[in-house]
């Protein structure tokens, strides 16, 4: 089951007097972080509405109704969350949230891998690391002549496992 409601940062600081705060993006930018107007408390109990701006490597939010650098302390360490439905992703792109707990499925012998645990931003393209059920690692290049589909909504990675990614490889 897809979450509606995923993690876009946390608050980590405040920023100046008037109740602004610092936010870490755990998205793809700070200026992606601050296309939104509406983003969400305890897993989208809580709306609050926000206005964002990047800011090197953080967003500077300010949050409806936090006037003081006070009223702003006390929000530090919250999780900030943005609705699934407010995104719009190119066909093909899945949310790192999504991938991580698939099962990674050989696309020719059906066998299962593991589950993929992380999801590592090389620049180059990512890797999913995949822990088996005695927890050892592998690591499986996200390149199409290995993942052949990530299928958040099936559970699933097929892939087509390159020479010497598993023990049993020649």
């Amino acid at each position: 089951m897809l979450k509606q409601y995923l993690e876009i940062g946390k608050i980590v600081g405040t920023h100046g007097v008037r109740g602004e705060l610092r936010a870490e993006c755990w998205c793809d930018s700070p200026q992606f972080f601050s296309g939104f107007k509406k983003l969400y408390f305890d897993e989208g109990n809580e709306k609050i509405e926000v206005i964002s701006r990047p800011h090197k490597n953080i967003a500077l939010v300010k949050i409806k109704g936090i006037e003081t650098v006070e009223q702003a302390d006390l929000l530090r360490g919250r999780i900030l969350y943005v609705n699934r439905k407010d995104i719009k992703l190119p066909k093909g792109t899945n949310f790192i949230q999504d991938i991580i707990g698939l099962e990674v499925v050989d696309v020719d012998t059906d066998e299962v891998y593991g589950k993929v645990s992380e999801v590592i931003k090389t620049g180059a393209n990512d890797v999913y690391e995949v822990k088996d059920n005695n927890g050892k690692a592998y690591y499986i290049p996200v390149i199409k002549d290995v993942v052949v589909e990530t299928n958040p909504k099936k559970g699933r990675v097929l892939i087509k496992p390159m020479k010497g990614i598993f023990d049993d490889e020649d």
